[in-house]
């Protein structure tokens, strides 16, 4: 087994990306929109007698002059189906050969739901996964409608009667800072962190049809917006990232009509999933029993390992 770091072009990282529908966190333009905002990038390549076995993309930190970290969360993606001994080996190559100055620390935080996965039987878990909902959009929409749970239908048939205006807004950064503007301001008054607001318009910005990286739906009710999504496609899937509605988006149920003609669009677009965006019970339960009420698949991930 073999690895190289930093000489993948992005067509090929692109195109595996996509055949196994990997997360947001491991597409090309992650990486690529951070490095612009100043955070480093490492991404590998590991192979065998020529053959591309896995790639993984590392977001990497320094912390004073302590040490170094580097993250590689929802990866390796594993291009070929490697054995349980190999993906230890892949771990370890990895972790041993990164190219950051030492003293440094590797964290893996998989695509994998067992903590105790026998691919990582080398690794020590430091941290429990987060959890989040993920949506088939395979599903014909009969199916995907049918799994809701009953309250969450029926506000839909409510938001449907409503006579909400329901505009998908383009790529262009001009019709969406408004959106993000209001995420910051939701952020503050809510105390909640999330990426940089700036990682968004690079983002959509880093390949050359971005209309293709973005779907953003706004709600108008009188030609006054009330309620707006906004979410983001990588490869085959896509992740829910920036949500907001005023108290008229709300008394209307417009999230429940937006987060459904989101499903509908991304699916035409030949999208196979949605990620909500993680759940949190406990500080954000509103917010995750909605996600939850859209009657995907409740998915808690097996945590971070060094």
């Amino acid at each position: 087994m073999q690895i190289s770091w930093n000489q993948v072009s992005q067509t090929e990282w692109d195109t595996a990306h996509h055949h196994a529908g990997g997360a947001m966190q491991q597409d090309w333009a992650y990486g690529a929109s951070l490095q612009t905002l100043g955070v480093p990038c490492h991404r590998a390549k590991l192979t065998r007698d020529g053959q591309t076995l896995a790639l993984a993309q590392f977001v990497c930190r320094r912390v004073g002059f302590i040490a170094g970290f580097a993250l590689c969360t929802r990866g390796p993606i594993w291009v070929q189906a490697l054995s349980p001994a190999d993906q230890v080996r892949a771990y370890a190559l990895l972790k041993r050969s990164l190219p950051m100055a030492r003293p440094r620390f590797a964290l893996f935080s998989p695509d994998v739901t067992d903590a105790c996965d026998p691919g990582l039987k080398q690794c020590i878990r430091v941290m429990t996964g987060h959890t989040t909902v993920q949506i088939d959009l395979t599903q014909p929409p009969e199916q995907l409608r049918g799994a809701m749970e009953g309250r969450w239908r029926n506000r839909l048939v409510a938001a449907e009667r409503a006579g909400l205006d329901i505009v998908r807004a383009g790529a262009n950064p001009a019709q969406y800072r408004w959106l993000l503007q209001e995420e910051l301001a939701q952020r503050a008054s809510k105390s909640f962190y999330g990426l940089p607001t700036e990682f968004v318009e690079q983002y959509i910005q880093a390949r050359p049809h971005p209309a293709k990286t973005v779907l953003i739906l706004r709600a108008d009710q009188q030609r006054e917006r009330i309620a707006a999504m906004l979410f983001l496609i990588h490869g085959s899937a896509a992740t829910y990232h920036v949500g907001w509605s005023n108290e008229a988006g709300r008394a209307t149920n417009a999230h429940n009509l937006l987060l459904w003609r989101a499903c509908e669009e991304l699916r035409s677009r030949g999208i196979r999933t949605l990620d909500l965006g993680g759940i949190n019970t406990r500080s954000l339960a509103g917010i995750s029993r909605f996600k939850i009420g859209l009657g995907g698949r409740v998915v808690t991930y097996a945590g971070t390992f060094v």
